[in-house]
């Protein structure tokens, strides 16, 4: 599509703006490998930052002028590189852990106006009274009609135990309803599971933070406690953003042998070029500790469908490559996002960093996820009469400075489309979707997790009318047999701690 939508979609107010970088930590900067520094180029910044400091108009602090060079350098290089100071490396920090302050509130904008889309359980905001469907017009005296919707995330955390005031319009009530509410630390639990059938079971990931290996085995195991006999398991990945490495490695491993590789890194460095095993040292951040230990035998076997789309980016693509790649779990639903790169933290000072693009991320099969994604085995529309603005979201491929997939020259590329019928068609779609609800994951209204059934069940699933999934890649569109024997490569040394 031509004109795509940047802020389409539900962001947590703890989830990093944006889609979330799989990520691995380093407190080392690395070393230029051998290369001289360009000292003739160096001359001429340094000439820059004197002119700017003589002749500008107004005087330039000089910290300000050296950070934003930093953060010009890094964010040339492609969209994900980025220098953090201490503001971003906090909250960077903070989502990592699930944690955050604010008011606890998951939220959309629609109309302008930020909408609630659920309160996070026992928030501030959920003790307030704030209710799904709630449209925040005011923060504190600022109007929300006109600001993005990171803008006003921003603005509704703060300090703990800070206030704000929330200006909201309600169905139903006559007045604007005045909601003071006081911040606090605000977990998220990244984790949601619960039977939707009796005998099929569904399983949410939202985010891949550090506690989501130990919530995914919590609530697996207390969910097998209480129905046996589970036939089949959805594994729920749309819109979820990424997260750290080691939890998607622990959620792929939840489902596969040990020792099965789950992905691997190509990059320049030495330390770019590894591959991640199904074993506990690659995913338990605690020593001689496995939280999948205990998890039912049954979970390596019970057939699965994992449900993707274009909000899929990252981390969740780690799990849903690797488990199509072994043909453990059929994966359903549109394409994903498409970003396979690795970013690094290496630690600057003491609270910056620069968050680094260091390697690609490659399947279990060698496949680059680098600006492709995951096309399904069954692509299937979010609603029956079609994917609606999921087909406008903005994917890896239609980032300006995007890295490439190493694979690119083979792949198939759409027909051209004339820029009137791109234009009609999301007219048609904007039109569509002011008189549609947003789909709630895990309701009884959720299409996709409809077909997700009927698969299980061996009735007719519908499939997209837009998308064929042999035109854009024969291999994934093979269909899958949830108890296909996985193939083990060779053991490899544990990461270094």
């Amino acid at each position: 599509m031509g004109n795509k939508f940047k802020n389409f979609g539900l962001i947590g107010l703890g989830m990093v703006a944006g889609v979330a970088a799989s990520l691995q930590f380093s407190a080392v900067a690395q070393k230029a490998p051998g290369n001289p520094l360009p000292l003739e180029e160096l001359r001429q910044l340094s000439d820059v930052f004197g002119l700017i400091k003589s002749d500008y108009v107004e005087n330039v602090d000089d910290k300000k002028l050296v950070t934003e060079a930093i953060s010009g350098m890094v964010a040339s290089l492609d969209p994900h590189s980025v220098y953090l100071d201490k503001k971003a490396f906090k909250e960077m920090r903070e989502s990592m852990l699930g944690k955050f302050v604010g008011i606890g509130i998951e939220v959309g904008i629609e109309d302008g106006y930020v909408k609630v889309v659920s309160p996070i359980e026992d928030s501030p905001a959920f003790k307030a009274g704030i209710k799904a469907g709630d449209l925040i017009t005011r923060l504190d005296n600022t109007p929300i009609r006109g600001l993005s919707l990171d803008d006003a995330i921003k603005k509704m955390r703060g300090e703990p135990h800070s206030k704000i005031v929330l200006t909201l319009s309600r169905k139903g009530e006559d007045k604007p309803l005045i909601v003071p509410i006081v911040r606090e630390e605000i977990r998220v639990q990244s984790v949601k599971a619960k039977m939707i059938e009796p005998g099929y079971a569904w399983l949410r990931v939202s985010q891949f933070q550090e506690p989501t290996v130990d919530d995914l085995a919590r609530k697996l195991g207390n969910l097998y406690a209480q129905n046996p006999g589970i036939k089949g398991l959805v594994l729920d990945l749309r819109n979820d953003p990424g997260g750290v490495v080691p939890g998607a490695i622990g959620v792929s491993a939840a489902f596969l042998p040990r020792d099965a590789v789950v992905v691997s890194t190509n990059g320049q460095l030495a330390d770019s070029k590894q591959t991640f095993y199904a074993r506990p040292e690659y995913y338990s951040g605690r020593a001689n500790s496995d939280p999948l230990a205990k998890l039912p035998a049954a979970l390596k076997t019970v057939p699965m469908v994992v449900l993707v789309n274009s909000g899929s980016a990252s981390a969740s693509e780690i799990v849903a490559g690797a488990l199509q790649d072994y043909k453990r779990a059929i994966v359903m639903g549109t394409q994903t996002f498409g970003k396979g790169s690795v970013q690094t933290l290496r630690q600057l000072t003491a609270d910056t960093a620069v968050k680094l693009t260091t390697a690609r991320y490659y399947t279990p099969h060698g496949r680059s996820i680098q600006a492709r994604g995951i096309v399904p085995d069954l692509l299937v529309d979010e609603t029956a009469d079609g994917d609606g603005l999921n087909s406008l979201r903005v994917r890896e491929a239609d980032l300006v400075k995007h890295l490439n997939n190493k694979d690119e020259a083979e792949l198939p590329s759409a027909p051209p489309q004339p820029l009137h019928d791109e234009l009609e068609e999301e007219q048609r779609l904007l039109a569509l979707a002011k008189t549609r609800k947003p789909v709630e994951f895990g309701s009884k209204d959720d299409f996709q997790l409809a077909q997700a059934l009927n698969h299980f069940k061996g009735l007719p699933v519908q499939l997209s009318k837009t998308e064929k999934a042999r035109d854009l890649d024969p291999e994934a569109a093979k269909p899958a047999k949830p108890d296909a024997p996985v193939k083990q490569d060779a053991p490899a040394k544990p990461l270094k701690k």
